[in-house]
């Protein structure tokens, strides 16, 4: 298969395309071709954030002005000897870091396993069989068939359709399906307008069609968006930038204050180690060391009330700017909901049977007053 080039898949024949993958579309690909070209492409799945080790996720709790100030309030406590000061002030930074670190552990892990309960399958012709694989295991030239309530597994040329129609929504935002075709489109035509191609995590929600993978994994449209997302710059929320200008504004005004002292106590006559005992005490004295606990243990039962209700959140602070939000304005179809309409009852000879099951998933069964109903033995 040559790749020396990204063809524009839109523009070129279904028979250029073809020739250029090398495959045919009644046979597919052979086990040993999609082996090989699995080895040269790789997976079909989006690159994740490698993130961070339990380490860095442990040290990473460390870097906020307010811990740097603590920690150098417990190291001059160590060396006035009041160890008492000291402990209580290790306990809380310790305390601070480690509930942080549990709730961002907690939240990684939900988001993966959320992650993982999202893989789909797909079916696919290889050596003249059609057979149902992982979508991850997918390869540029392999024959695709679809059907309503699929989800795209890869970017496709579509090849053969039957009133194929396709939820783009994920993609472009536009929520109502796109009835798709075949024939060769011209070279300007801009994504949104490319109709004879499938993108990769779309929702097929009528018809039947067959295409060949183009491309896979982060070369899709939809891997181009996660590429930007996964690159997007972290933004601090509002309570820690008021806390970083509150730290600041803490740090400066306790040299400032200690620098004070140090010149008044040197006009008194103050001199040596008990001056500067005394200008420590008094800056340590200044540092407020719950400050840091109290707004951990707060963010944290605000993360626990939100738990409760199936909201995931990974950081802390993002707590604060959630309770502060006011107006959310959202396209709501494929946003807020997912799309797909769901059939919950159906009233047929006077009866009505409860219906179980979500969106577009072949799964789920009919009951009758609470009792599983066989359809073939209500013939309602």
């Amino acid at each position: 298969m040559t790749t020396n080039s990204t063809p524009a898949w839109h523009h070129s024949a279904i028979e250029e395309i073809l020739k250029q993958l090398e495959v045919s579309p009644e046979q597919g690909l052979t086990a040993d071709e999609a082996v090989r070209r699995q080895q040269a492409h790789g997976p079909n799945i989006l690159k994740k954030d490698t993130g961070k080790s339990a380490l860095q996720l442990f040290l990473g709790q460390f870097k906020d002005p307010m811990i740097y100030i603590l920690i150098s309030a417990f190291l001059l406590m160590v060396f006035l000897s009041e160890w008492l000061e000291a402990a209580v002030v290790f306990v809380i930074v310790l305390a601070n870091a480690v509930i942080g670190f549990a709730q961002e552990s907690k939240a990684l892990k939900a988001m993966d396993a959320l992650s993982k309960s999202m893989e789909v399958e797909t079916t696919v012709v290889r050596g003249g069989t059609a057979q149902r694989i992982a979508a991850d295991q997918l390869v540029p030239g392999d024959i695709v068939t679809l059907q309503s309530g699929d989800k795209v597994p890869a970017d496709l040329r579509l090849l053969r359709i039957r009133e194929l129609q396709v939820d783009e929504s994920a993609l472009t935002g536009e929520s109502v399906p796109v009835r798709k075709q075949t024939a060769s489109l011209p070279d300007d035509t801009v994504l949104a307008d490319r109709t004879n191609l499938a993108y990769s995590s779309t929702l097929v929600t009528y018809g039947t069609g067959t295409g060949v993978v183009t491309t896979i994994g982060d070369h899709t449209e939809i891997g181009h968006i996660n590429e930007m997302l996964t690159s997007a710059d972290v933004l601090e929320t509002p309570l820690t930038r008021k806390i970083h200008q509150f730290s600041r504004v803490l740090l400066i005004g306790v040299v400032c204050l200690s620098c004070v002292a140090l010149i008044f106590g040197r006009l008194h006559g103050y001199t040596g180690s008990d001056l500067i005992l005394t200008v420590i005490s008094l800056a340590v004295a200044a540092i407020p060391e719950s400050l840091p606990a109290v707004v951990t243990v707060i963010l944290a039962l605000g993360v626990t009330r939100l738990a409760r209700k199936n909201a995931i959140i990974r950081k802390l602070p993002a707590v604060e700017t959630l309770g502060s939000t006011s107006i959310i304005c959202s396209d709501k179809t494929g946003t807020l909901t997912q799309n797909e309409m769901t059939v919950t009852q159906i009233e047929a000879g006077g009866r009505i049977f409860a219906v179980s099951g979500v969106g577009y998933k072949p799964e789920g069964d009919f009951s009758l007053e609470g009792v599983r109903a066989d359809p073939h033995t209500h013939p309602a």
